[in-house]
């Protein structure tokens, strides 16, 4: 048996711990999306936070090409950028209110964005330089992104029931899910050269081959509404269970297990393997959990 799920508070219950990232400093970097601030832990020590302006609602937060950590402002429409120091930088896309949330480097070295509500893929360097790319469909709000390991970027568009893929060059294809309505939100490349998402309204983790061939897989519980996956170094993929409070995992032959949080009701949002090789959690009722591995 591992060791028990630990919980480590770091913030006021009504901040809201959402996403959470290793940083190039070692350290444990996280968006507190209602108290509109990025915190920082090194795991055995105090937890700190940087603050913005208010209602900001940074969302998403991934360690940069250049040293620091960018993020997404999804009330502040704006895109962030906080040096390891704790010095912010802020950027507005050219289109007004555009609601960025999801955020990945990609392999041309500038960060992308989507726009949940521009139905827009948004690109921008480290130098700020902003590129937007319509979506070849409305109302589809563009979720989580992640690069693929065919030089792509790969999303999920959450209310269209599909996942997109998008070229540095900006070519978008769309693929439609077997599933109506599944609503898929968390997306991460896996070790199989495949891209893993979860379902959040269908209760299911599906598979994404570079060719568009998607399998899908009901989880033992449909109603636990899973809704971020990250993938660890032996080739597991990691999901939370938000509608259930628990985290769970899924081999690349479709095999799940689910581990219950200890306290009840935290809202289990972002995940990441953290610096010392656990899985680490941004609660959002105000605190991270870990999660060792065997």
């Amino acid at each position: 048996m591992p060791p028990p799920i630990e919980t480590h508070p770091v913030a006021e219950s009504d901040s809201g711990p959402y996403a959470v990232t290793t940083g190039p400093d070692g350290a444990l970097w996280y968006t507190l999306v209602r108290g509109s601030r990025i915190g920082r832990l090194v795991p055995g020590e105090r937890p700190t936070s940087h603050g913005l302006a208010p209602d900001r609602g940074p969302t998403m937060i991934v360690p940069g090409p250049d040293g620091a950590l960018w993020f997404t402002e999804y009330q502040g429409h704006r895109i962030g950028r906080i040096t390891t120091a704790g010095e912010v930088s802020e950027f507005t896309p050219p289109t007004a209110e555009c609601g960025p949330y999801g955020l990945a480097v990609g392999p041309d070295g500038a960060l992308w964005f989507t726009a949940i509500n521009a139905d827009r893929i948004g690109r921008i360097t480290t130098g700020g330089d902003i590129t937007e790319f319509p979506l070849p469909l409305t109302g589809a709000f563009p979720s989580a992104i992640t690069a693929g390991p065919d030089g792509a970027l790969w999303f999920t568009l959450n209310q269209a029931g599909a996942i997109g893929r998008i070229t540095t060059t900006g070519v978008i294809t769309v693929h439609p899910l077997p599933t109506d309505a599944a609503g898929p939100v968390g997306i991460c490349a896996g070790g199989d050269g495949a891209l893993w998402f979860v379902e959040i309204a269908a209760g299911q983790v599906g598979r994404i081959t570079t060719d568009g061939e998607v399998t899908e897989y009901p989880l033992p519980d449909r109603a636990a509404r899973p809704h971020a996956i990250v993938a660890d170094d032996r080739g597991d993929l990691w999901f939370t269970e938000w509608g259930a409070n628990r985290v769970g995992v899924i081999t690349t032959d479709g095999v799940v297990d689910t581990h219950p949080l200890p306290e009840p009701h935290t809202e289990p949002h972002g995940i990441t393997v953290g610096p010392d090789g656990a899985l680490w959690i941004a609660l959002e009722t105000g605190a991270l959990a870990r999660v060792p591995r065997r």
